[in-house]
């Protein structure tokens, strides 16, 4: 009898792509991981370096550099590669020269037969999951962003700071674009079950200064303040995606804001979006349409409308 081992590859082995292999590795998420990269030694190095902590893990993970050929049986490609950002660019700026380097990759691991779930990071991420999507004519449900899913992560540690509670027992989405038009339905936004309006109401004294569009403004911009302190984004990226991985090859029917391609959902079609979705097994299993006030919608639509203006640059 053949038991078929989990596969990921990692398309890119820089911080994010390198990060993303650690927590594969550390979590013990799947059987193999490879990475891949158009510097091979930097690929060979990180699997190297990565290969010689599996002595004091949980489980016996395979790690090594490989090529595009590896994506044959891959059950996920994750593309991590995209432009070098440039002081004064804004996600979007680097939708032209991103595109490009995509390209270069979707076409030749489609030619190994992959039929798998592609994983995106790469910016910007909505409209680059699009593109991948096109170029590589797989079902909507095979092509996933990391979208907001980051993005919520980082503003549930906000209002966790704000109001004093774990991030993990705030519950939140933020929606649309990865990126500076991105909104959040504060509306449906609780702590422990409870309302965030009731529980500002209820503690006026203590949080009578949070303004709720300077928030948004901070989530919208806490990539770019990592970057110009640390010269890039990892740790949070990486360990979202992987997030992602774990929810599809565990098949947890778990929910995650992740960019993917809406039909008919908010009354949007054929765009990609940050929006709560169920991930399982199949990818994208269903999106989780949220219920918005009118003005909460309307902000919704206007980031949509921005992902859609780039997307049909393509």
């Amino acid at each position: 009898m053949l038991i078929n081992k989990s596969r990921v590859v990692i398309v890119g082995a820089g911080a994010v792509g390198s990060s993303t292999a650690f927590s594969l590795v550390t979590q013990g998420v799947c059987d193999e991981v490879v990475l891949t990269d158009i510097r091979q030694e930097k690929a060979v190095g990180e699997a190297m370096d990565l290969r010689h902590g599996i002595e004091y893990l949980n489980r016996n993970v395979e790690v090594r550099a490989g090529s595009y050929e590896d994506c044959a049986n891959a059950d996920i490609v994750v593309i991590t590669a995209s432009a070098p950002y440039v002081q004064g660019q804004n996600r979007l700026d680097m939708l032209e020269a991103s595109a490009k380097i995509v390209k270069n990759m979707v076409e030749p691991i489609m030619k190994t037969g992959f039929d798998g779930i592609f994983i995106v990071i790469s910016n910007p991420v909505d409209v680059i999951s699009y593109y991948i999507w096109k170029l590589s004519g797989l079902p909507k449900n095979q092509v996933i962003g990391t979208g907001t899913a980051l993005d919520t992560a980082r503003l549930k540690c906000l209002i966790a700071n704000k109001v004093g509670v774990d991030p993990r027992s705030v519950h939140c989405t933020v929606m649309g674009e990865h990126g500076d038009s991105q909104m959040v339905p504060w509306s449906r936004v609780t702590i422990g079950g409870k309302d965030f309006f009731n529980i500002i109401e209820d503690n006026r004294q203590r949080l009578a200064g949070i303004d709720l569009d300077a928030m948004v403004h901070e989530t919208a911009a806490a990539g770019w303040e990592i970057l110009q302190r640390k010269g890039n984004t990892s740790y949070g990226i990486a360990t979202t995606a992987v997030g992602i991985i774990k929810a599809v090859l565990q098949n947890e029917n778990k929910v995650i804001p992740v960019s993917t391609l809406l039909d008919g959902e908010y009354g949007e079609k054929g765009v990609f979006a940050g929006v709560p979705a169920i991930l399982n097994r199949s990818g994208v299993k269903e999106v989780v349409e949220v219920r918005m006030t009118p003005e909460e919608l309307a902000r919704f639509k206007q980031s949509v409308a921005v992902i859609r203006k780039f997307s049909e640059k393509l």
